[in-house]
């Protein structure tokens, strides 16, 4: 199968490529900065998605066409069909499944361009609205949480925006943990959310709201997230040795994706801990930051704080808090009230050494932090 290279991020551009690539003979579609890529993959391939996430290593993922199809026509039988607005960039694979699922339904997305304001989208949500046989159109959208707290925000003081969240049928929150503060909120507003986990691995978000989509199967092995099903990814273009390390085949001939994140399942429930490598060991006791982050943000104003990981002289690691400075948000109190609430939920041995303020934090394109970036700024500093 032949690749092409989408010429620009211009949504409309990777629209028109995906229709060849998903429902036409092709060519496949490479969508991001992916260097050195062949000028051919395997038969079936629609899309190589390169991304460097959020700890800065650059990956190109091949994810087939019948992946593709299988998600879409998954997430529709859970949360039904209708019209998509795409808010998240184009170029990685949660913009490239809403583009996918309003390809397979038959329907044209509408595209939210240029920098993500809550105008522009509150204008572009309500002009959705439409009927079919004197039935309304249901309306879909793809977010992550910065985004959704961004919006729930400006509709503190913004009706049509308020109006316009609630305006979707469904919502999807992916790409990083949602903060229980931000998910209240979003109810409180009357926003019907749906939190999903995946990766560019699974096709995007393949688990919702903890209960994995029609076809999907998870696994916990050895504490670490598994998952299996037709939503699968081919595997790392160019990198033979990581696709048969990450992607393993059982003695039942089963396939399975190993995400690195940690997890538990209780009554079919998955609840992901956080990621298996971003622990550090503190004293000689092994902290989860991602457990550590979850519990800074149910604080308010530190809902989309970043914990990283930080040398101490004393306990040989230790990890400091990084957020967006807050209007009338005191340093040191703060700092004491983080240290409390970590050390109630994770315990005492977790307690961050350090709260940073910054202006803002910097953000990928796909709209995550940049831990990477985070780390590199942030984590040579000590404390005793």
């Amino acid at each position: 199968m032949k690749l092409e290279r989408v010429a620009s991020d211009d949504p409309r551009d990777v629209l028109r490529a995906l229709r060849h690539a998903v429902l036409g003979a092709g060519p496949a579609v490479a969508l991001g900065a992916g260097e050195h890529l062949p000028p051919e993959v395997g038969a079936g391939t629609a899309a190589v998605i390169t991304t460097s996430g959020s700890t800065g290593v650059p990956k190109s993922v091949a994810i087939g066409r019948n992946a593709l199809i299988a998600s879409a026509f998954a997430t529709a039988a859970r949360i039904g069909e209708g019209a998509w607005l795409l808010a998240v960039p184009a170029t990685y694979v949660a913009g490239v499944q809403v583009l996918v699922r309003a390809l397979v339904n038959g329907r044209e997305p509408a595209v939210l361009a240029g920098a993500f304001r809550p105008g522009p989208f509150a204008a572009a949500a309500l002009g959705m609205a439409s009927h079919e046989n004197g039935t309304r159109v249901p309306t879909y959208t793809s977010l992550v949480p910065a985004q959704l707290q961004r919006l729930l925000d400006a509709a503190e003081s913004d009706g049509e925006v308020a109006r316009a969240l609630r305006s979707f049928e469904r919502i999807l929150i992916g790409g990083q943990a949602l903060a229980p503060a931000v998910r209240e909120r979003a109810e409180a507003v009357g926003a019907r959310i749906v939190r999903t986990y995946g990766s560019t691995e699974t096709s995007g978000g393949c688990v919702y709201d903890g209960i994995p989509l029609d076809g999907v199967d998870v696994a916990i092995v050895d504490g670490e997230v598994r998952v299996s099903g037709p939503t699968l990814a081919d595997g790392y273009v160019g990198d033979p040795h990581r696709t048969a390390e990450l992607f393993p085949t059982d003695a039942a001939g089963t396939r399975w994706y190993r995400t690195g994140d940690g997890g538990e399942r209780a009554d079919g429930v998955l609840r992901v801990t956080g990621r298996l490598d971003n622990v550090i060991v503190s004293g000689g006791v092994n902290v989860s930051l991602d457990r550590v982050e979850a519990a800074v943000r149910g604080i308010a104003g530190l809902e989309s704080a970043v914990v990283v990981p930080i040398d101490d002289e004393r306990w040989g690691q230790g990890s400091a808090v990084v957020a967006a400075a807050a209007t009338g948000l005191d340093e040191v109190r703060t700092l004491d009230l983080v240290r409390a609430v970590v050390a109630g939920a994770v315990g005492p041995v977790a307690r961050p050494a350090r709260l940073v303020l910054v202006e803002a934090l910097p953000l990928l394109a796909s709209g995550k932090p940049d831990r990477a970036a985070l780390r590199r700024r942030f984590g040579g500093a000590k404390k005793n």
